[in-house]
């Protein structure tokens, strides 16, 4: 949603609250910056105007963040999400799923048993989606060491999303307002990367994309680039064979399909003309060729989405920041975007 749009539905829901989305916001790892971003952005004025917030977290931590930030923002705990309604804007909705120790709350050290409470956020988050009972999804970021250790071996919250919500064919996209990337790989090694780039995963990638770039958009046949895999689009064949055995013949399914999607292209030269508005996505090979682009343009304002979920999901483009966390210094505009794409993406269903 962008900022113009956002203050016209934050204008026009103050008389009328019951249109708001009740939007969950996972507070992440509690030794991290989570918290404090979310305190930040509760204390700006256009979010309880244009939803209605509900923290899953822990109440310690919670405390502990209003206090490093200043903040007069009260607090209030509620044994289910649809209490946040009930409360004033200006006081941050608490549902405490778990009691961590000082011990599992030490800035740059999450412990097993903060990993496990960040497992259980998520969890909570998206079974509350699911239900209907809440709009949207916004997380904070997590230590996926922590939860790995905990028991739960999931690469990110993109996986253990899908996972829960029994989606097999999900796709993470990095948004901001001028570009948006969406990944045919995602946490892998990067020797690992070709093999995975298979015909299917290619063309189911440029599908669930078209349909997402749709929805954030408005656009009904959005144009779509197709990075190459290796340098040079591989030049013919010389630096590698990915691009005519693998990407060409899955850009021309898609193409018959009726999807506007052009490449294999370059990935040097290709992000020029995308922050040019020529394409409305571009689908990367792998992690760091699609995030680190956009990262240079979007650091502040991009917004991670989960597609092909049954939920909306949206977080944050960064991690959890222990050189930050404590000094009350971590901004919460890529948090604040988040929400507002939520918002957004609950006011034009699919």
């Amino acid at each position: 949603m962008s900022p113009l749009l956002w203050q016209s539905f934050a204008k026009d829901t103050m008389s009328d609250p019951s249109i708001k989305p009740l939007i969950a916001i996972t507070m992440g790892d509690p030794c991290g910056v989570g918290p404090e971003i979310i305190v930040k952005a509760m204390e700006h004025p256009d979010l309880f105007n244009s939803c209605v917030p509900v923290v899953i977290g822990d109440a310690c931590a919670m405390e502990r963040a209003l206090d490093v930030c200043g903040s007069q923002l009260s607090m209030h705990e509620v044994m289910a999400p649809e209490e946040a309604r009930r409360l004033p804007p200006g006081t941050m909705a608490l549902l405490q799923l778990s009691h961590l120790t000082p011990a599992d709350l030490q800035y740059g050290y999450p412990t097993n048993a903060s990993g496990e409470a960040v497992f259980r956020y998520i969890c909570a988050a998206a079974g509350f989606c699911l239900e209907g009972r809440t709009a949207a999804m916004v997380t904070a970021p997590i230590n996926k060491e922590a939860m790995n250790r905990a028991g739960h071996d999931y690469p990110g919250h993109t996986e253990l999303l899908a996972e829960l919500c029994g989606s097999e064919d999900f796709v993470m996209m990095l948004a901001g307002t001028v570009l948006r990337v969406s990944l045919v790989t995602i946490h892998e090694a990067l020797a690992d990367v070709p093999a995975l780039v298979t015909f299917e995963k290619v063309l189911n990638t440029i599908r669930v994309t078209r349909d997402g770039v749709r929805r954030l958009t408005g656009k009904t046949d959005p144009a779509l680039a197709v990075l190459a895999l290796n340098p040079h689009c591989g030049e013919g064949g010389m630096f590698g064979s990915h691009e005519q055995e693998v990407l060409y013949p899955a850009i021309e399914a898609a193409r018959k399909e009726g999807i506007n999607a052009v490449g294999p292209l370059s990935a040097d030269t290709l992000f020029h003309f995308a922050q040019q508005g020529t394409y409305d996505g571009v689908v990367a090979m792998y992690h760091d060729q699609g995030l680190i682009p956009l990262k240079m343009l979007h650091f502040d304002d991009a917004v991670n989405i989960t597609l092909g979920l049954p939920i909306i999901r949206t977080s944050v483009d960064h991690g959890t920041a222990y050189d930050l966390a404590g000094t009350g210094r971590a901004s919460e505009q890529s948090l604040l975007a988040a929400i507002r794409m939520a918002v957004g993406m609950a006011l034009n269903p699919a």
